[in-house]
């Protein structure tokens, strides 16, 4: 890797964080406590959809926070549509709710299994998501984080449910 490769990675990954601290702070400044959705897409091949963002490494299951005044059904439609340019066709079915106590003691998900959607369009890369699509669940990439693999685990019925995220 050359100087200026070297140079550019360590300033994404100086963004990156950036970022992620900035997100927090104004969620630590306006909200008392933070409530995310995330979606376990399953295709009819039961292949699972994911995500890489371009501000957080590793590979996740789509979703995002729940802002006032949003159920939260609507906040993963929402998020859906920005991060995966997919629509809710049915009834999402909750899996769980999680405790995210990585960055924040006041962070908590909800995990939302949905198997009955439409997709939109070809979701493109942007500002926010790197990449997507379908993977199988015995192909995933290697940077899946851990939450996203025990998430699946946990629907697949691999391992007991926990509180934790």
């Amino acid at each position: 890797m050359g100087v200026e490769q070297a140079s550019g990675s360590r300033f994404r990954n100086s963004a990156r964080n950036g970022m992620r601290r900035l997100m927090h702070l104004r969620f630590r400044l306006t909200r008392a406590m933070t409530l995310g959705v995330r979606a376990a897409i399953f295709d009819g091949q039961e292949r699972i959809f994911l995500v890489r963002h371009t501000y957080v490494p590793g590979w996740h299951l789509p979703g995002g926070g729940v802002e006032p005044g949003q159920t939260l059904i609507q906040a993963l439609e929402d998020e859906l549509r920005q991060e995966a340019a997919i629509e809710l066709s049915g009834k999402p079915q909750l899996h769980g709710v999680f405790f995210n106590n990585r960055y924040s003691n006041r962070d908590h998900v909800a995990v939302f299994v949905v198997r009955e959607f439409t997709i939109l369009s070809e979701r493109k890369p942007d500002w926010e998501i790197a990449e997507c699509g379908f993977f199988d669940l015995d192909a995933l990439p290697d940077a899946t984080t851990q939450a996203t693999q025990a998430r699946l685990d946990e629907i697949r019925g691999l391992r007991a449910r926990s509180d934790m995220w």
